[in-house]
């Protein structure tokens, strides 16, 4: 009898099987395309895995209780297996969804498979077809009685910090894990797009060619900024096509994709009122990005100033990292932000020094600086906000004045960071004890009797105005 069933043998399904069976777990696999069958028999012939040709098959060949993860498309294609397997298991089997589902979706399974007896968990995992196969990072969630019988397995095939800690920790009921992974991604986001940023500056605003800045990336590695975003880049702008001998990173077509993860993260800030306009920004770059053809057009049309640079290059450099790690904290704290906001709507009891550690290897947004709000939420569990710990405090009162000019360089050159401008409009927005609001409710109030509060009385009394020339009717948004 087989220890868990995968389904679902594409790239992602397959490692993480192929990494199951190296950590001593016997896998029966499934995948409705014969041809990923076929391979599968072939790369498995001499583990202990075998290839099902039918759910049913497959659910023959597992011990009891039995363990299914699914490793198929998020959306109707998770509820069409999951109807297949309820009428095939037994009450106490867990059936776990591994895919990018969003979270209310695994709220719904969850809560249905639980009236069938059957145990459900949603799981974030994160590091692509790499961290698949040699350990990724697993952000679990769902049924709790269900962790129990995955746990030994998720941390055996899990990331591992440098300390020896696995990245597959239990985060918490219904939808708390994809969730969780959900707004990794939302940060991975803001991640890729300030570092495009900082890659247009050097190649816009400074003429530098990519191997020059694949040193500067590879230097900021060996320092505060050290992740595996930046590592990559280094390696990115440093390798050259095969066809044509120039740098690579030139000749890529200058469209960015997405598969949702973003905006599901833009939309739950929105939905639960919080300021995430770092990683709605991002998403919104990428949606710019894809206008290649009227941006071509527009280019022939539309006017900026001349570029100009009078500075000195490898102090702006040195600027530019200042300000990357001053908005990627920003970016954190809005993500940070939003699963507090979460936690609270939904109850998860979310450990947010347990996710920060969940994150700190086998994922894409991994990173040095990730033991440092590790620490900041283990000092204080409550935390309103990562600006806020004395750390994270101190670093950006340090970039701040680098920071502030490289956003403003940007801008008086005609070159786009809007990742980096939103950052810093974030954090003068939170440190500012009065933003112009009042008169933003004055004018709700004028042109709908939305009412206000005033500073002069209590908080939850509200108050309406008889404004000279307006109309009072209830009505406006």
């Amino acid at each position: 009898m087989k220890s868990i069933g995968v389904i679902g043998l594409g790239v992602m399904g397959r490692n993480l099987a192929l990494n199951m069976e190296r950590n001593g777990y016997s896998v029966a696999t499934f995948d409705l395309v014969e041809s990923r069958r076929k391979e599968a028999e072939f790369e498995f012939s001499d583990k202990d895995m075998t290839v099902a040709n039918t759910l049913y098959h497959l659910i023959e060949q597992l011990e009891s209780p039995r363990k299914i993860m699914l490793m198929v498309p998020a959306g109707k294609a998770v509820d069409s297996v999951i109807k297949e397997l309820v009428y095939l298991l037994q009450s106490g089997d867990v059936i776990i969804d591994g895919g990018n589902s969003h979270f209310l979706d695994t709220q719904r399974r969850a809560k249905e498979l639980q009236k069938r007896g059957l145990l459900f968990i949603g799981t974030g995992v994160s590091g692509g077809e790499e961290g698949a196969l040699w350990g990724p990072s697993m952000m679990p969630g769902g049924n709790p009685d269900a962790w129990p019988s995955v746990k030994p397995l998720f941390q055996a095939i899990a990331a591992k910090t440098e300390k020896g800690e696995s990245c597959a920790k239990w985060v918490g009921n219904d939808g708390a894990g994809h969730f969780v992974k959900m707004v990794h991604n939302g940060i991975e986001y803001g991640d890729m797009q300030m570092i495009s940023e900082a890659y247009m500056l050097m190649k816009d605003l400074l003429g530098m060619e990519p191997g020059e800045m694949s040193d500067v990336f590879k230097k900021w590695n060996r320092g505060e900024l050290s992740s595996y975003l930046i590592e990559i880049t280094g390696d990115i702008l440093s390798t050259r096509d095969d066809e044509t001998g120039q740098p690579i990173v030139d000749i890529i077509l200058d469209t960015a994709g997405q598969k949702g993860t973003g905006k599901w993260t833009s939309q739950a800030a929105l939905d639960l009122g919080v300021p995430a306009q770092t990683i709605a920004e991002a998403v919104f770059a990428r949606a710019v990005s894809a206008l290649k053809e009227e941006r071509v057009e527009a280019s022939k049309i539309l006017n900026g100033p001349d570029i100009t640079f009078n500075y000195d290059k490898e102090k702006f450099i040195e600027d530019i990292g200042q300000a990357l790690f001053a908005s990627k904290i920003c970016s954190y704290s809005q993500g940070f932000q939003l699963m507090k906001a979460a936690d609270k709507e939904y109850g998860w009891k979310l450990n947010f020094g347990n996710i920060a550690l969940l994150w700190r290897a086998g994922c894409i947004i991994r990173a040095r600086f990730l033991d440092n709000i590790k620490e900041a939420y283990e000092k204080d569990s409550q935390l309103a906000n990562l600006l806020l710990n004395k750390h994270f405090n101190s670093i950006i009162q340090k970039n701040q004045k680098s920071w502030r000019s490289v956003v403003s360089t940007a801008i008086e050159n005609g070159i786009p960071v809007p990742a980096m401008s939103s950052a810093l409009a974030y954090y003068d927005s939170y440190r500012n004890d009065r933003l112009p609001a009042n008169l933003l409710q004055a004018q709700r109030d004028y042109f709908g009797a939305h009412t206000y509060e005033r500073l002069d009385k209590a908080r939850g009394e509200f108050f309406h105005t008889n404004w000279t020339g307006s109309f009072n009717e209830k009505g406006g948004e």
